[in-house]
């Protein structure tokens, strides 16, 4: 069982610490289960909120050291430094191979504690002048939703919070695993890290027609040669405006969401089937095994036949019991 460590602080925002447990502590009965969460202070005790309530957190910085995955849901007064205690725990649990994941202003602790240095890393978009100002070894990010480095992790605001959740569910456990968790949290289809993060509000102008309909029947023919003319046809607008609609609402163009769905099918496919690379790129509109084999490398850093030879691994490791790998 991978452990998941929520490290609070008062004042807590209860929604960011909300997106980890919603994710990593809820048991579903249909899905097996892979992750125990766990919530710890510094020093244990009632811990404010700014939800008008005190939670009673009964775990302390020892909790950090039996972590497999650390993350720190926000972190207020930002600018504050972490005590000595907190940036040895976060140091010790990294050292020994935890994974260390902030959401929104967790990121200021991360780099507080010396773990972004020389690396790139994102927060809340209103907050990353002040974040590069006051962390000049790090390279921000301003505009992506999270940075995974493996190891280490950050996530934009409380909503991107989600996102890189399910981005490590999909990394640990495959597609399927995760796309089942959305499912029963009744969520969208996931945002890849790189998409744009919303920096300000569109204005009703720009809010002129949901793409929800649209994203549902463009899903259902990934098999099919789809143009961008195609698409905006569906849609009954121009191409500039079916364009301009994504980036205002998805943060992306509709070839790169369209591309991301191919893949994520794929993946989802390399999983659960035994099909062929071939019947499984022409399945999700890739044309042929090398299109394939190409689109996934630079998508994913690995070829189809790692990821299934990954994932085949990870299946028979739990059912002998054994606690899966992790990316």
């Amino acid at each position: 069982m991978h452990r998941v460590v929520a490290f609070v602080r008062a004042p807590q925002s209860t929604f960011e610490l909300a997106c980890a447990a919603q994710v990593f502590g809820i048991e579903r009965a249909d899905l097996p289960p892979h992750y125990s969460f766990g919530v710890c202070a510094e020093r244990p005790g009632p811990v404010a909120t700014h939800a008008g309530y005190d939670m009673l957190v009964t775990g302390g910085l020892d909790a950090l050291d039996r972590a497999d995955t650390v993350i720190v849901p926000g972190w207020q007064p930002k600018t504050e430094p972490p005590s000595p205690a907190i940036v040895r725990a976060l140091r010790r649990a990294h050292s020994r191979g935890a994974r260390v994941v902030s959401i929104c202003t967790g990121a200021f602790a991360l780099a507080h504690a010396g773990l972004l240095d020389g690396r790139r890393a994102t927060t809340h978009w209103a907050l990353t002048d002040e974040f590069a100002a006051l962390f000049p070894h790090v390279n921000v990010d301003r505009d992506v939703l999270y940075v995974d480095h493996g190891d280490v992790a950050t996530s934009a605001g409380a909503g991107a919070g989600f996102d890189l959740c399910m981005h490590l569910v999909r990394s640990d456990h495959g597609a399927r695993y995760a796309a089942h968790i959305a499912r029963t949290m009744v969520m969208p289809p996931h945002r890849e890290g790189g998409q744009l993060q919303y920096s300000a509000p569109p204005s009703p102008a720009q809010i002129d027609g949901t793409l929800a309909p649209l994203l549902e029947w463009i899903t259902a023919r990934l098999g099919e040669p789809l143009t961008l003319e195609q698409i905006a046809a569906h849609a009954g607008v121009s191409p500039r405006t079916l364009t301009r609609r994504f980036a205002d609402q998805l943060g992306t163009s509709p070839g790169h969401w369209l591309l991301t769905q191919r893949i994520t099918t794929a993946r989802d496919l390399l999983e659960s089937s035994d099909l062929p690379l071939e019947a499984i790129a022409r399945r999700v509109g890739l044309s042929s095994a090398t299109n394939l084999r190409r689109r996934f490398l630079n998508a994913l850093g690995t070829t189809p036949g790692a990821y299934r030879r990954a994932f085949l691994v990870r299946r028979t490791e739990s059912s002998s019991g054994a606690s899966p790998a992790r990316t």
